[in-house]
């Protein structure tokens, strides 16, 4: 009787195991909370993947020092879609129904975005600071999409701001990548110029993921534009640059958007970038008066010294850090929906000198566009 008793007893507690399991939410158990990000780690927009991947790590890895979010360590699982839309689905239906992950966190690029995006809200999973501003993403409002940074249309309002009301040029052309992300960016500067009576005088692309700018250069150039907004991966933009200007094409305005990655077209372009304007959705990375700004520089120092200090690596830091003041005010069970609740409940976040502000139907948390130049070899504030 007493081993009887022993084995129902024991069958009691598998079952009572097996209820809590089916219960958890996936990626969530008593000591850790796991994310997942596919982003190009490779490839043509490589450093725009490193760079996001570098902040968040960084991030993540100061709170774990720290604790951890309610006394859970934050793990990221980070996988290489080298900007290409069907790796980026193959990497989430594996970080999804492999490796069960809580989230999908920091994303790269708007054709990945729009492959991903569909997948995410299927599960109900959020699909949480992707490095894009796609519209799509951001209207009509998507519940499992929350964003940190302004939008491309905002982006380009800024830049026509910065163009036609301030610079008074009046002759615009535009070069972008043929695929969501550039459709997207043309987009945005079209009705940024609509608003203000004008037209692009003209347009040309180049295929994802090549160097193929020649034809487009050409076609712009005969044009001849006063300044040339660009929508593009930084290698590519960078040759244009660089040939546009051996073909003597010296005092048009080239005018990139942040997704280009400042540091990475800095680096490409070499001394040849003096004059080019790039457009930023995060404040500058070396502003230490800015407590975020601080905290990120020195996580990046102790954490991930290899790493990049920028534009890119500083917006991933910010992701990671609005995830975990998000899940830590969950009150009750941290779970997708409860996690979604907690960031349109408290409304408010401020990350330390940089305020993110959502609500219920509002999954955008800045609208501020900053804006940049290179000069002298550096990038500064403009």
């Amino acid at each position: 009787m007493h081993a009887i008793t022993k084995c129902l007893w024991m069958v009691l507690f598998m079952l009572l195991v097996c209820c809590f399991n089916v219960q958890a939410e996936d990626g969530v158990t008593n000591g850790e909370i796991v994310l997942g990000q596919t982003c190009a780690l490779s490839g043509s927009a490589q450093a725009l993947g490193q760079g996001m991947r570098d902040g968040i790590s960084a991030y993540f890895s100061k709170l774990n020092a720290e604790g951890g979010i309610n006394g859970r360590k934050v793990r990221l699982i980070s996988k290489d879609d080298g900007y290409e839309p069907d790796q980026a689905i193959k990497n989430t239906r594996s970080l999804l129904s492999e490796d069960k992950v809580f989230l999908l966190i920091g994303g790269v690029g708007t054709p990945t975005a729009q492959a991903i995006v569909p997948i995410a809200e299927e599960n109900k999973v959020p699909f949480f600071g992707p490095f894009t501003g796609a519209e799509f993403l951001r209207n009509p409002f998507k519940k499992y999409v929350v964003n940190v940074r302004a939008s491309y249309n905002q982006e380009m309002e800024k830049q026509a701001q910065y163009l036609i009301d301030q610079k008074k040029l009046t002759k615009i052309a535009c070069f972008y990548q043929n695929d969501g992300y550039g459709k997207a960016g043309l987009t945005g500067i079209t009705i940024a110029l609509e608003k203000r009576g004008m037209k692009l005088i003209e347009t040309a692309n180049y295929e994802r993921n090549t160097m193929a700018v020649k034809s487009g250069l050409m076609a712009i150039r005969n044009a001849k534009p006063e300044a040339i907004v660009m929508v593009g991966a930084y290698k590519p933009c960078a040759e244009f640059i660089k040939l546009a200007r051996k073909l003597g094409m010296q005092d048009v305005v080239f005018c990139n958007i942040s997704f280009v990655g400042s540091e990475a077209l800095h680096k490409e372009l070499g001394g040849e970038g003096d004059g080019c304007i790039i457009s930023q959705v995060v404040v500058y990375p070396w502003d230490s008066g800015i407590s975020i700004v601080k905290e990120y520089t020195d996580a990046m120092k102790q954490y991930n010294p290899e790493g990049t200090i920028g534009f890119i690596s500083l917006e991933g830091y910010m992701v990671a850090k609005l995830f975990a003041m998000a899940a830590g005010k969950v009150q009750g069970e941290l779970t997708r929906e409860s996690f979604l609740n907690s960031i349109a409940t408290i409304g408010v976040f401020d990350l330390g000198g940089v305020k993110l502000e959502f609500g219920p139907d509002d999954h955008q948390g800045m609208n501020d566009v900053f804006m940049t130049i290179i000069k002298d070899n550096k990038i500064i504030p403009l």
